[in-house]
């Protein structure tokens, strides 16, 4: 059968991988209401698109803290993805590389910063979590910066983990055969009472509670690549990551997989943009299936966006060829959506080629 949607991938991921693995990549937290709305809420912005404007020749390429890349789409950290298939990360940094796009790796992710730099060259991102243990983030920051990574995404939403239930009844733990990579070889002083399977559960207990601002600033005592801040939903939050000398905001509700009943992120992310005013740029995580969902974050003032659950669910179905096809679909799809708004280029994405529930509410006037 020809897949002809990345939604279509995750049934699949569904049939292919063990009931542990797929939950764990599927689940959200608690009622799953936010999941579902990271979703829902993208199919109650409608278009308002522009006609006979031409469209010969559609450029989406954009430039991502100074890295020019081919489209605003590009590819979330996701923990583990030798579980969805044995090339795990090596596999979605081709991808990546191929589409001219940015990867971002997951400190947990089941293969080392310097496996993934050894596939090729590629601009990659690298996500972080702040440890008790500041000596362990301070080595796993010098790895990433040694292997070549341009930014550290630094994940603010997870001082605990969220209640996953379906990891609950299934007693996640992380299959033997594998192991987060990025942590061996550490000098992990108290971290490493742990055996491999262990360590998953062991390195989400060394999560550091006490994360805070301060924590933001010093971090930029220990590295010069930018930091983007994962994880900011308010304004209130905005203003503080500009302060804070954050380099770009990631809004981001961590697929829906730590609060529950936080908004969408695609309706958190307006507030988040006003509040930035144009100090840095804004991008979106949770919920894009769609190349109209690209287009939908960019109208609201997205700088582009990342795909999460896509890549794993692709990668689970068929491998590198799997994560290209998704990008690929993405990509058509969202020059479709761009020449049928008569849009040439991103900066002709405007907030008036979308109408959302609050403009609804408040009666839009004609835009003359």
């Amino acid at each position: 059968m020809e897949i002809t949607n990345v939604m279509e991938y995750q049934a699949i991921a569904k049939q292919k991988l063990p009931k542990m693995v797929y939950d764990y990549y599927a689940s959200g937290a608690e009622d799953e209401w936010t999941l579902n709305e990271n979703r829902e809420a993208f199919s109650r912005i409608l278009f308002r698109p522009r006609i006979l404007i031409d469209v010969s020749k559609i450029d989406m390429s954009t430039t991502v803290l100074g890295f020019k890349i081919s489209m605003p789409i590009m590819i979330a950290p996701t923990a583990m993805q030798k579980m969805a298939h044995p090339d795990g990360e090596y596999a979605t940094a081709r991808a990546a590389s191929a589409a001219n796009t940015i990867m971002t790796l997951s400190s947990w992710a089941t293969s080392s910063v310097e496996e993934v730099a050894s596939t090729g060259p590629g601009i990659r991102f690298f996500q972080l979590y702040v440890y008790k243990d500041r000596k362990v983030v301070e080595q796993l920051v010098r790895r990433a910066e040694r292997a070549g990574f341009k930014a550290i995404a630094l994940t603010v939403d997870t001082p605990r983990l969220g209640r996953r239930e379906a990891d609950i009844k299934n007693r996640f733990v992380l299959p033997p055969h594998l192991s987060l990579k990025n942590f061996e070889g550490l000098d992990l002083g108290k971290m490493d009472q742990a055996a491999d399977s262990g360590l998953a559960s062991y390195v989400a207990g060394q999560i550091d509670r006490t994360l805070s601002w301060k924590d933001v600033k010093w971090l930029q005592t220990i590295t010069t690549l930018p930091i983007l801040v994962k994880g900011v939903v308010t304004a209130e939050d905005t203003r503080l990551a500009v302060e804070s000398g954050a380099a770009g905001i990631i809004v981001s509700n961590h697929g829906a997989r730590q609060l529950d009943y936080v908004p969408a992120t695609i309706s958190a992310l307006e507030e988040v943009v006003k509040a930035a005013r144009g100090q840095l740029p804004v991008f979106l995580d949770g919920g894009v299936r769609r190349g109209t969902d690209v287009f939908k974050a960019l109208a609201l003032g997205a700088a582009g966006i990342f795909i999460g659950r896509p890549v794993v669910f692709s990668l689970a179905a068929a491998g590198e060829a799997g994560v290209s096809n998704v990008l690929k679909m993405l990509r058509d799809e969202f020059e479709l959506t761009m020449a049928l708004s008569g849009c040439t280029c991103l900066a002709d994405i405007t907030r008036n080629h979308i109408v959302t529930e609050s403009d609804k509410l408040t009666a839009m006037p004609s835009r003359l």
